[in-house]
């Protein structure tokens, strides 16, 4: 049973972490609607946690190995000759730019949104609608004519800014950065690209992180949990990569729409739910 319940969280976190409807609202809510521990102690899912957001960047790295070479190439070369009139050299920086907020203000604010933000099903489902219907105004007012190439400074540091709200669960990362983007005049899929190649810092600084402050626990796994992690880390790994390619070929010909109304009809749902409790 610890097997499945491993393989169906990481699956969700794979889909979820790239469509816009908050994979940590879904995961915590998940857990809580199916009663699931997974493991005993709440140390070691969050270890459970960290596996599955290694596979989601294992998923965005596989997925965007060429681009992320080319602009980690473009970086050094900047470091080197200066940004110039170089496209990829200007992206590189304003990735870089653009995930500091977020960064800064997970790693100050850690303890805060454990404590006051992910213990509330109630505020999960109030986000999970609030930012729908951002969503829906950013997909219905954006212009959707800027490419990736036409990023500007100005878009990067706000839509890093944006990305923030991400760290309350149930407001969805790359919801709230597409949002930021289409807002800023993006097409849906230049602003789903931008979304995902500003997560792999995040979510490798994120994991990196996690990974840091639990290796000294490692030696002391509890006994069979390593195939769980495991089986964590491909699912999320596995379902992150398909649900990438899939939803850039969607969003070049279809709109947000559907994505929006799950939200508010989850949203909904929750605080029914919690009424009815």
């Amino acid at each position: 049973m610890q097997l499945l319940q491993a393989v169906v969280l990481g699956v969700v976190q794979g889909l979820t972490e790239f469509w816009p409807i908050s994979s940590s609202g879904h995961l915590l809510l998940i857990r809580r609607l199916l009663g699931w521990q997974l493991l005993a102690d709440a140390h070691w899912n969050t270890v459970f946690d960290v596996s599955t957001h290694a596979g989601t960047f294992a998923a965005l790295l596989v997925y965007f190995w060429s681009d992320a070479g080319r602009l980690l190439s473009a970086f050094f070369a900047s470091l080197r000759h200066g940004l110039g009139d170089v496209t990829d050299r200007r992206l590189a920086w304003i990735i870089l730019a653009g995930a500091i907020p977020a960064g800064v203000a997970g790693l100050l604010g850690s303890n805060t949104i454990e404590e006051y933000l992910r213990q509330s099903p109630a505020l999960i489902g109030a986000l999970l609608i609030i930012f729908g219907l951002v969503l829906w105004l950013a997909e219905w007012r954006g212009r959707k004519t800027r490419e990736l190439a036409q990023l500007g400074w100005v878009d990067g540091i706000l839509i890093g800014l944006a990305q923030v709200l991400s760290l309350a669960p149930g407001v969805s990362r790359s919801g709230i950065t597409m949002t930021a983007g289409l807002a800023r005049g993006m097409n849906r899929e230049s602003a789903a690209r931008f979304s995902f190649l500003l997560s792999l810092p995040v979510i490798a600084g994120a994991a990196g992180f996690g990974l840091v402050s639990i290796a000294k626990d490692l030696t002391e796994l509890p006994a069979g949990s390593l195939p769980v992690f495991a089986a964590g880390f491909l699912a999320a790994a596995i379902s992150g990569y398909f649900c990438i390619r899939v939803f850039l070929s969607y969003l070049r010909t279809r709109s947000l729409l559907p994505f929006i109304i799950y939200r508010v009809v989850a949203g909904v749902g929750v605080l029914v739910w919690l009424l009815r409790a």
